[in-house]
């Protein structure tokens, strides 16, 4: 509910709540006073007042059926005359303004004043003759000769006007005392609701807008004072992440740089190095040029790659390269894979094989081109640590019920149990001689970027001396 309409709605209960209040309080002082006081009270006036007027109207009703001809019948007149002394009243009958029959004796001024405060209207009314107040009703008649008829009657109202006053100052006073604390409660609840959470989060916002968005914003109030919370949470959260994740690129990119800067320096100081010993004559056969000529080839091929690395992990971690996915069989692809790296292997002389556990075949959505790079980046790796005699890496295919299942598993050296935790981390190297490192370091860091772009999972498992295993695993297609 809008605060407009809450706040409209809180008012309205809090004067019907104070008019309830004061009606239970005026009942409940009025039975306090009849009962300490005694029947004889303002109370039993009321009663009798009422009494008189259901009398006097149920006499009028009658003397409206009748015709004026039969208000003048002394048998009417003395039926008339019981009725008015039950109540305690009397009767006037007037034609063309000359009393006819009167249970009492009026001053003929007060007649007239009656007939002329009653002329507008025939319904009740109340009128002061001889210093005393009257409920006064009037009946006319119009005869068939044209004369005109009148019924008077008069009621004495006998009011204790003390009891009436003080009960006047008493409704009023608890009226008011009442519409001031229904209206503190309303402001105190309207504070509590509204007022405070509103004050909390303009502090709240002074603490944002200084940097500190460590503290959370409580969801409290009312309404769209609660919204606001928790909208002003939202966007503490969103901006917190937003800094977070600026502060992680910036550390990002210095360490890309300081790490990749120390990588790039050993194979440029190499090529440097070689290309100094042409100019200085120190290569000064045909054999030792070329020795040095293709070292130094290597070396900046080694660098290419290294950048051509960091340019792909840097979009990576970016999500700056879109992906092509396609549905591909499992076994047709890895057995490509395994035609277009059989030739290094057996030039390193390394048994390379494919073993497929599949029940049939299976359908992965994948990039092909980028799940490429992933199984060249292992594979490269498997290839640098697997020995040269006996050296063999198996490439298994197996399925769950809703996975598929990689593992490319070596019989190399191993990684020790520390290192695991750390190498699909960026320049991580279990060697720590990073001098003597041929690659960019980022290799696996690469695969597992590619691989979770898939919605997939890589993990490893090493033992020291027997080999290492390195699993991939993604959703089947339905």
């Amino acid at each position: 509910m809008q605060l407009t309409k809450r706040f409209f709605l809180m008012n309205m209960v809090a004067v019907l709540a104070t008019i309830a209040l004061t009606v239970l309080a005026v009942i409940l002082f009025v039975a306090a006073y009849e009962k300490i006081v005694g029947p004889n009270t303002g109370v039993n006036d009321l009663k009798r007042v009422y009494e008189v007027r259901s009398g006097l109207g149920e006499i009028k009703k009658e003397a409206m059926v009748l015709g004026f001809e039969q208000l003048l019948d002394p048998s009417y007149q003395q039926k008339l005359l019981g009725q008015v002394d039950l109540l305690g009243a009397d009767a006037v009958i007037l034609k063309n303004r000359e009393i006819m029959y009167s249970t009492r004796t009026f001053n003929g001024i007060d007649i007239e004043k009656s007939l002329m405060l009653s002329d507008q209207s025939s319904e009740w009314d109340t009128l002061e003759l001889d210093g005393d107040n009257f409920l006064f009703l009037r009946t006319d008649y119009t005869l068939s000769s044209g004369d005109k008829g009148i019924l008077l009657l008069f009621a004495p109202l006998k009011l204790n006007s003390g009891f009436y006053y003080f009960l006047g100052i008493f409704t009023v006073s608890f009226f008011i005392l009442s519409f001031l604390l229904t209206n503190f409660w309303v402001s105190y609840r309207f504070s509590r609701g509204i007022i405070a959470p509103v004050s909390r989060l303009k502090d709240v916002a002074v603490r944002i807008s200084e940097g500190d968005l460590s503290r959370g914003i409580t969801e409290e109030g009312e309404g769209e004072v609660k919204e606001l919370c928790r909208s002003l949470e939202f966007m503490r959260i969103k901006l917190k992440e937003s800094i977070y994740l600026q502060q992680k690129y910036d550390e990002n990119r210095t360490f890309l740089i300081s790490s990749i800067s120390h990588d790039l320096k050993t194979p440029v100081t190499s090529i440097k190095g070689y290309i100094e010993g042409i100019i200085d004559g120190v290569a000064c056969t045909p054999e030792k040029m070329g020795h040095y000529l293709e070292t130094a080839r290597v070396k900046a091929i080694l660098v290419d790659a290294m950048i051509d690395d960091l340019l792909l992990y840097s979009k990576l971690d970016l999500n700056q390269i879109p992906y092509h996915f396609e549905k591909t069989d499992l076994a047709d692809y890895f057995a490509d894979c395994l035609t277009d790296y059989s030739y290094e292997f057996e030039k390193a002389n390394i048994r390379l094989s494919l073993r497929s556990e599949l029940k049939g075949s299976v359908l992965v959505s994948i990039d092909r081109e980028r799940m490429k790079r992933v199984v060249q980046n292992i594979l490269d790796n498997a290839r640098k640590f697997t020995p040269k005699a006996d050296g063999k890496v198996d490439i298994l295919l197996r399925e769950t019920r809703t996975s598929a299942i990689i593992e490319i598993r070596d019989n190399g050296k191993g990684i020790p149990e520390d290192d695991l935790p750390h190498i699909f981390e960026r320049f991580y190297r279990a060697d720590l001689s990073r001098q003597q490192a041929d690659g960019s370091g980022l290799g696996l860091a690469i695969a597992k970027q590619i691989v979770e772009g898939h919605d997939g999972k890589i993990w490893v498992t090493s033992i020291m001396g027997e080999g290492t295993r390195i699993m991939i695993s993604l959703k089947k297609c339905s």
